[in-house]
């Protein structure tokens, strides 16, 4: 075993629950209930099947020999056929009717169409999950003065509330991506070899209504209720680009909540959680390195990458179709849903254990203020019979001498000592303290973070209460 390439996202990163979508053992037990649909659909509209090799096709559902299977695609060169060759050794009754009028897309793509979208409503609890763990953040940090940064250079102040909420808006708007195609998704349905259907319209000796009700059938009994219109020999590959462009969205929102935290941390602001044997370095004993955002980045960097590979195979999907989707696919589509739920996984367990250091963040906002102060300091003065371009000069000079001590010597900004002993502002001397409360600098952070849970967060968790069970 040591000797064999190991896939470290499965082996090492992948969730059981996504493993699970996308293993061999659902994936050819769904092609068994989408023969079983078949049979079913077409006995029902009059095909000579009978109940004896319907019962024995559902009785055999799960009884699947791998191995034969296997020894049946190398001697036939043919996956789908090894299997119907397997199933019928179980069911040899139904030998005979199994794959009845089909082409092999009828269960590869049908099948990929059901792993997709069990896979998107996975996807879509561990979302609401992460966005209900960091409201809960959001909340508790409402109000907490933080300093703003544009460029990483200091700007106004927010709160580490309010920051948390851009964070949840970008998860937000990836959640009703995901709702969308969930709505939106079709199966593939009962289309034949290049998509017109012919072979069943010869099964049922050209009615075509009959035809037209065994494709809608099939679609009922698969849990659908929605068929793609035309087709090809596959559905459109443009699906499958579009489904890796929204989880590619969930991996951008990831990379820049991770990025911020990552950012953070250096800052030693917030970090995310560290465990008490954790080691950061095998070298430096003292580090605290932000693993699992670092993590996360790492896995959305990769997710990122991989519409522009469904890009190209939805642009290049000859007439009808072409095999050259093959093998792509059957990397690029599990592995994006299963890099995805590792994302999400680490995301909410960081967001419940985000540790966040209020003195030190503080300490830079102090450092900070005065600059932002002077504007409220000069209308105030002028207010009080002040000259503005006199008290404007002399914030300047105060300034650039502050600015001088605290890069030039590293010492802490001075530049309110230097105003408060500056007779030009001897008329809000007394208010100094007051005029330099971090609360008066964050806007409407904190009310927009109680508008924004309000109004976006709470309905979508109150709808989803049961899909999560949320207290």
């Amino acid at each position: 075993d040591h000797e064999v390439y190991e896939h470290p996202l499965v082996q090492r990163y992948a969730t059981k629950e996504m493993s699970l979508v996308w293993s061999p053992a659902v994936k050819f037990t769904t092609w068994r209930k989408l023969w079983i649909a078949l049979a079913t659909a077409e006995q029902e509209l009059g095909i000579d099947i009978s109940d004896e090799q319907l019962k024995q096709m559902r009785d055999s559902l799960y009884d699947i020999d791998f191995d034969y299977a296997a020894e049946k695609e190398r001697e036939f060169r043919h996956d789908v056929m090894g299997h119907v060759h397997a199933y019928g050794k179980v069911a040899p009754k139904a030998m005979p009717i199994i794959h009845l009028g089909a082409t092999s897309c009828y269960v590869t793509d049908n099948t990929e169409l059901i792993q997709i979208k069990d896979a998107l409503l996975l996807i879509k609890r561990k979302i609401l999950k992460t966005i209900h763990v960091l409201k809960k953040f959001a909340v508790e940090h409402r109000d907490l003065p933080t300093l703003g940064f544009t460029h990483y250079q200091p700007a106004q102040l927010t709160t580490v509330g309010k920051r948390c909420t851009l964070w949840m808006q970008d998860l937000l708007l990836d959640l009703k991506r995901i709702d969308q195609e969930i709505r939106d998704l079709p199966m593939r349905g009962v289309k034949g070899t290049t998509g017109t259907q012919a072979s069943f319209l010869e099964l049922f000796d050209g009615d075509h209504e009959k035809v037209k009700a065994l494709n809608k059938r099939v679609t009922e009994l698969m849990g659908f209720d929605r068929v793609i219109p035309v087709s090809g020999q596959t559905y459109t590959r443009k699906i499958d680009f579009n489904i890796l462009s929204t989880l590619s969205g969930i991996a951008q929102s990831a990379y820049k909540m991770s990025g911020d935290i990552r950012l953070l941390s250096n800052l030693k602001e917030v970090e995310e959680p560290f465990s008490k044997t954790q080691i950061g370095s095998s070298a430096m004993a003292y580090k605290r390195n932000p693993m699992r955002s670092e993590r996360v980045c790492s896995l959305a960097r990769y997710v990122m990458g991989l519409p522009n590979s469904a890009a190209n195979t939805a642009a290049n999907q000859w007439f009808e179709r072409t095999l050259d989707d093959s093998a792509i696919r059957r990397i690029y589509l599990p592995e994006s849903f299963l890099a995805v739920d590792v994302i999400l996984n680490l995301l909410t367990n960081i967001a419940d254990g985000l540790h966040v250091w209020p003195n030190v963040i503080k300490a830079r906002v102090v450092s900070e203020l005065p600059f932002m102060a002077t504007e409220v300091i000069l209308m105030e003065c002028v207010k009080r019979g002040g000259d503005r371009q006199q008290l404007h000069e002399a914030i300047r000079v105060h300034s650039m001498k502050a600015g001088a001590v605290v890069k030039g010597e590293g010492k802490p900004n001075d530049l309110m000592a230097r105003i408060a002993a500056d007779p030009l502002f001897q008329a809000v001397h007394g208010d100094l303290e007051r005029m330099v409360d971090p609360m008066l600098f964050v806007g409407r952070a904190p009310e927009q973070v109680d508008e924004f849970i309000k109004e976006e967060i709470d309905p979508i968790l109150k709808v989803n209460e049961a899909l999560l069970d949320i207290e």
